[in-house]
């Protein structure tokens, strides 16, 4: 009788031992500029983000020079090719010499 009753004891404790062990392999997944720095530190791709912000304007150049300025300084670009200020609001509060919103 006593065999019965270790059986479902041990069962629940290999099966904690190997979910610590899947939990502890996970971990040594992420990559290293993840568990080495913060999100922050990483660098975006802004020609790409930039690309799709400047998809429909009429005047890509000029709009993907700003953007290109923008996304350089602030480490982001909304998504989207207009709008989404609270996405990015470092973006959005960049201004020119005379007050206009310089980031498209």
């Amino acid at each position: 009788m006593a065999v019965t009753k270790l059986v479902p004891t041990f069962l629940i404790l290999s099966f904690l031992l190997l979910l610590h062990h899947l939990v502890e392999a996970n971990h040594q997944l992420v990559s290293p500029e993840i568990s080495q720095g913060s999100l922050s530190d990483m660098k975006i791709d802004c020609n790409g983000a930039c690309d799709v912000r400047c998809s429909k304007t009429s005047r890509v150049f000029p709009c993907k020079r700003a953007c290109l300025t923008c996304c350089q300084r602030c480490n982001c670009v909304p998504p989207g090719t207009s709008g989404n200020e609270q996405a990015c609001p470092c973006y959005f509060n960049q201004t020119t010499h005379h007050g206009k919103r310089k980031c498209p």
